[in-house]
C-alpha cells in the first residue's frame, strides 16, 4: 500500500473500525482507488461473510467517500467494520498506520 493507511479503533461490543484517508492530486487518483478495489477485493475473497449490515449477520462492512477538493485534490475515506478476527486478518495483510 502506496496511499492506504488504516488507523483502528474497536468498540465495547466487539466491533472494529478501519479506516484508510488519503488525498492526491487528481492524477493519482486511479492508484488510490487501485488500491482500494484490491483491499475489497481480499476482504471479499477471504471473509464471504460480507459485505453487509453487521446487525443483520454479516462479517464485514464498509464505506467508500470520494469527495473533489479545490486545487484538484481528490480525498478518499475506505472505513471497514468487522469483527476482531476480520481486523488482525486484514491488518496483518496491509498493515496499520505507523504513526500509533
Amino acid at each position: 500500500m502506496h496511499y492506504l493507511r488504516f488507523d483502528t479503533s474497536d468498540s465495547t461490543d466487539g466491533i472494529h473500525t478501519l479506516e484508510a484517508l488519503a488525498s492526491t492530486r487528481a492524477d493519482r487518483h486511479a492508484a488510490v482507488m487501485a488500491e482500494v478495489r484490491q483491499v475489497l477485493d481480499w476482504a471479499r475473497q477471504h471473509h464471504p461473510d460480507g459485505p453487509g449490515p453487521l446487525d443483520e449477520g454479516h462479517g464485514w462492512d464498509h464505506d467508500l467517500a470520494v469527495s473533489h477538493e479545490d486545487g484538484g485534490w481528490v480525498a478518499v475515506s475506505l472505513t471497514l467494520t468487522g469483527s476482531e478476527a476480520f481486523a488482525q486478518s486484514l491488518l496483518a495483510t496491509f498493515g496499520a498506520d505507523d504513526d500509533e
